[in-house]
């Protein structure tokens, strides 16, 4: 048995000091204005959905600079973002932030892994995972190969993607969300 033992306090007695006051801004870190601008793009964006350039975006069909140009000068004349905000967007690419905020057309999405279910006979869990990506895309418009590894994916097989296809399977599953996300960056 260990045996407690009391320890006293220790009490101090000095002075804490602080300088004056200074307030800064770090550019690119408020969250928040750039959350309440991605909600006033998506607005204006969902208003204009029958725009070619958006329906384009939605459908999955390879957008050319002139479009991206096009969805830059709508974002910019609609006023609902200041330049910097622009230009995050623009940084992060217009054709995926855009793309991000209206979803990708359910139909589209599904025509996008029609190679990749032709010829081959799937599991309930290969058909499940298709289906939360094609889910995936209809709200987020992009996935990112590696979001295959986390919840809900992994909530099928502990292993991901591996867990339920072959490696070559695999392999193509990414190049078609490669070729999603191209399509956006022009």
């Amino acid at each position: 048995m260990i045996e407690k033992t009391h320890l006293q306090p220790i009490y101090t007695n000095f002075t804490d000091e602080l300088g004056t006051e200074t307030s800064f801004d770090l550019p690119g870190l408020n969250s928040s204005q750039f959350d309440r601008f991605r909600a006033k793009a998506r607005q204006f964006l969902q208003a204009h959905e029958n725009h070619i350039t958006i329906h384009k975006l939605r459908s999955n069909q390879p957008l050319t600079p002139s479009d991206l140009n096009e969805l830059e000068r709508m974002l910019s004349e609609a006023g609902i973002g200041e330049p910097e905000e622009l230009a995050a967007a623009k940084h992060l690419g217009v054709g995926l932030f855009i793309r991000s905020l209206v979803g990708l057309d359910r139909h589209a999405a599904k025509q996008a892994f029609g190679a990749f279910l032709s010829g081959s006979t799937f599991c309930a869990n290969s058909i499940e995972c298709i289906n939360l990506i094609i889910d995936y895309l209809t709200h987020h418009g992009v996935m990112e190969a590696g979001l295959l590894y986390d919840s809900p994916f992994t909530d099928i097989n502990a292993q991901g993607p591996e867990g339920v296809f072959s490696p070559t399977q695999v392999d193509t599953l990414v190049l078609v969300l490669e070729q999603i996300s191209a399509a956006a960056a022009a």
